[in-house]
């Protein structure tokens, strides 16, 4: 690496993020992400567009080697005078729908005919993504039905999740994988109280058809709000709407098990009942959008982490330490073991500073499990 007067640029889809002890970058064309010292961080935001040569004033050579050989061998940056070339990006967020997503708690016996109601409702808000978790018994038959209906009456809903339990559904996995080529619509499938953990790849070249599978008994919406590496997301849509929005309720809504329609069906205020309230009722009420644009820029801890642009967010469940002017909970995930002040990864209900939410969201009896 020589350093001259040629300047160096780092690529726009390249995105840097700094925590309180470690940085990232965000590849969000390739959609991954590389860890960095802050220090490096320093150097590639502040001195973006310099000359090479004006670092050997502020770093010594040898680090800056390291660095440089780094960067260019991962191509986060580009050297030349080629201002120009690189425009800077839009970091904005649009999402033209008014519901992105909806989230459906089904604890009895599949009805076709609740959930083709439901559906022809997303519809006025032009909702693309519904997942639907059975709590009880789950018939693959008349999810296909389902499916034929949407497909049938052009509906805008193009990507489907079910989650449900092993135990309550006769669903071999070679049907499952049949199904995910059959059903362009189906997503993934999440299924619990499987014999072992395991994730099987995507069908398809966009990353969806995927199966996981989880050994954990499917329980209640308390499983909902965990917070891993394992689920972060890291390409462009998600990194924007979680730099200008909430990453977890932004145009999100729920309909919980007993018809009660939510943020999400983990969290406790209802806006109606689908029995007696429409989804627009429900959207049009004052409080329902409160948790929309608070971004984790804004949220205790997570402020800090290098993670939080490419993590979601659960204001269900939270250490419940900090509320914000406004009446908000900004406090850390209650499911988040990381912390970024020390870049390491604990294990959340263990830690004793959490007992107190635990105890105040009744989990004992899921963390034992």
């Amino acid at each position: 690496m020589i350093f001259n007067d040629n300047r160096f640029y780092l690529f726009e889809n390249c995105q840097p993020v700094k925590g309180a002890s470690n940085s990232i970058i965000c590849d969000l064309q390739r959609k991954d992400y590389s860890y960095i010292p802050n220090e490096l961080y320093d150097l590639i935001t502040e001195y973006n567009g310099r000359k090479t040569k004006e670092l050997l004033h502020v770093y010594d050579t040898e680090t800056l080697v390291e660095y440089f050989n780094f960067l260019i061998k991962q191509e986060y940056v580009h050297i030349g005078n080629y201002k120009n070339y690189f425009p800077k990006i839009n970091l904005d967020y649009h999402e033209p729908s008014e519901i992105s997503h909806c989230i459906i708690d089904l604890l009895n016996d599949f009805d076709l005919n609740y959930l083709q109601k439901l559906a022809n409702q997303l519809e006025e808000f032009r909702c693309k993504n519904l997942e639907i978790r059975f709590y009880g018994s789950m018939t693959i038959q008349l999810v296909c039905e389902f499916l034929d209906f949407l497909e049938k009456n052009q509906l805008f809903l193009i990507s489907i999740g079910l989650v449900f339990s092993n135990k309550n559904a006769s669903i071999k996995l070679e049907d499952m994988e049949q199904l995910l080529i059959d059903y362009p619509r189906i997503a993934y499938f999440i299924v619990f109280e499987s014999e072992k953990n395991q994730f099987i790849s995507p069908v398809r070249s966009n990353r969806t058809g995927y199966i996981v599978l989880i050994n954990k008994t499917l329980g209640s919406s308390k499983i909902c709000g965990n917070i891993c590496q394992e689920y972060f997301v890291c390409n462009i849509e998600n990194f924007t709407e979680s730099l200008n929005y909430n990453s977890c309720l932004n145009k999100k809504i729920a309909i919980d098990i007993e018809g009660n329609i939510k943020n999400c069906p983990s969290m406790i205020q209802s806006f109606g009942n689908i029995k007696d309230t429409t989804l627009e009722n429900a959207l049009n009420h004052s409080e329902f959008k409160k948790y929309w644009n608070l971004t984790k820029d804004n949220i205790e801890v997570c402020k800090d982490c290098e993670f939080r642009y490419i993590c979601t967010d659960c204001r269900a469940y939270t250490e419940l330490t900090h509320t914000s002017n406004e009446g908000l909970d900004v406090s850390k995930p209650l499911k988040c073991g990381y912390n970024p002040y020390t870049g390491e990864w604990q294990e959340w209900s263990t830690n004793p500073l959490k007992q107190k939410a635990i105890q105040q969201y009744g989990m004992q009896e899921l963390i034992r499990k």
